[in-house]
């Protein structure tokens, strides 16, 4: 199977579905990125291509695909936007899409879960992921991160310059992100879980 995980900033697919794009490389599927800004209102745009670089090696992703956006202006370029996410589509024709979660605080999450949906409209398999900033997430699809919650966290210590940036005094992004899987865990009665909210999920019987 092919997967496409589509983010709006470097590390944002990290702390979503980072275990879960883990397992589907592991299990030998084609895992692919498309990062859309370089994130350059939380740091230094090369620094953050490279942290993302690193990143994407760690997850042993097939293919890093890039957006021409600014952080923080992707309302405004909603039609490229789908555009873009159209092409790759065409290029890897994915079996599953993984997307932020259309109600969030930060602007450029809710503007690419909009365009993704738009872009999505013939894909069998579309699933929308959690980032600290979402609200009312409300997952009905968990997947045990078991055995990959420790390489989950070290894709997420690739984003060095980003570790302690939670504007959140004593908190770093990987206490965020076990916090996160303990929650998503309890309410799939596992240990460890990432949680999602599908809009179309096709089950094979």
């Amino acid at each position: 199977m092919k997967i496409l995980a589509v983010g709006a900033h470097p590390d944002d697919i990290e702390i979503g579905c980072a275990g879960s794009l883990l397992k589907y490389a592991a299990s030998g599927h084609d895992v692919y990125l498309f990062v859309m800004t370089p994130g350059e209102k939380g740091g230094e745009a090369e620094t953050r291509k490279e942290e993302q670089a690193r990143s994407a090696e760690i997850m042993q992703v097939r293919d890093l695909f890039r957006g021409k956006y600014k952080d923080t202006q992707l309302e405004t370029h909603l039609n490229d936007i789908i555009s873009d996410i159209e092409a790759i589509i065409k290029k890897i024709r994915p079996d599953f899409v993984f997307v932020n979660y259309g109600d969030d605080t930060h602007q450029d999450h809710r503007a690419l879960s909009r365009a993704t949906v738009s872009a999505t409209r013939y894909v069998k398999n579309v699933i929308f992921y959690e980032t600290p900033t979402t609200n009312n997430f409300s997952p009905a699809l968990f997947i045990d991160l078991k055995d990959t919650m420790d390489k989950k966290i070290t894709a997420l210590l690739a984003h060095k310059s980003q570790v302690e940036r939670t504007n959140i005094e004593g908190l770093s992004i990987v206490d965020i992100a076990r916090s996160m899987a303990v929650f998503r865990g309890i309410q799939g009665r596992v240990h460890l879980a990432e949680g999602f909210v599908p809009l179309r999920l096709f089950v094979n019987i």
